[in-house]
């Protein structure tokens, strides 16, 4: 956030909610320090799928709504930066995303399913972020875990560019996963902790309005709660 308007890339925030963010993000354990890197898979009996969608608390809050999901966890990765912090990234230069590392069960839930989920959360039009979060930091991306994921994330994009959906073209990106740092302790399970302060978030970023106009009614598709 750059401690000023969370994410918003050129463009003010009303007062009152800038006010929010601020006590939200000043609350005690707001500073924890992120976790180690982490690489490899899932606990035993889960698998591990990694995205990037703009803002994080946007995408965690979206995928623990999805049946099958165990765990998400808010961080970084794609870059070379070894345990970057939230104001490195977003000054951009790190090279690193900020993306959500998920755990799920596969036997509940299937990786093209969270494949068509991402797709559908997301705009994959715009190559220079998310809806007013802007800068390379807040660009989509598919994280892939495996040789299988990677080939799945291909066919999901190739089906969705032929599908002629989107009017313009799809811009996410798909790379093979990097180590993942888990983000602050602030930031993880944020839309929980704080709920208003979420919300006045998420509204005026536009994300959900603008989903609504590129999806129609499959905006947030396969998502049973939010």
């Amino acid at each position: 956030m750059r401690m000023t308007w969370r994410k918003a890339r050129g463009r003010a925030a009303p007062i009152s909610i800038l006010a929010l963010l601020l006590v939200g993000l000043s609350l005690p354990g707001g500073a924890l320090a992120q976790g180690p890197a982490v690489s490899g898979g899932a606990p035993e009996g889960l698998a591990a799928a990694i995205f990037a969608g703009g803002c994080f608390w946007c995408v965690e809050s979206d995928f623990d709504g999805v049946p099958g999901v165990v765990r998400t966890v808010s961080g970084y990765t794609g870059g070379e930066l070894i345990s970057p912090t939230y104001e490195q990234v977003t000054a951009g230069g790190t090279g690193h995303y900020e993306a959500v590392r998920i755990h799920y069960d596969p036997k509940k839930v299937s990786y093209a399913t969270l494949l068509d989920v991402f797709w559908h959360s997301v705009d994959p039009t715009d190559a220079k972020g998310q809806f007013c979060d802007q800068g390379q930091s807040y660009e989509t991306a598919i994280f892939a875990t495996s040789p299988e994921q990677k080939r799945l994330a291909e066919e999901s994009k190739a089906k969705l560019v032929k599908s002629g959906v989107l009017k313009a073209p799809v811009v996410t990106r798909i790379l093979d996963a990097t180590p993942f740092y888990p983000a602050e302790g602030y930031h993880q399970d944020y839309y929980k902790k704080n709920p208003l302060r979420y919300r006045f978030y998420r509204y005026n970023c536009g994300r959900d309005s603008r989903l609504k106009e590129l999806w129609g009614a499959d905006a947030l598709r396969g998502i049973a709660k939010r």
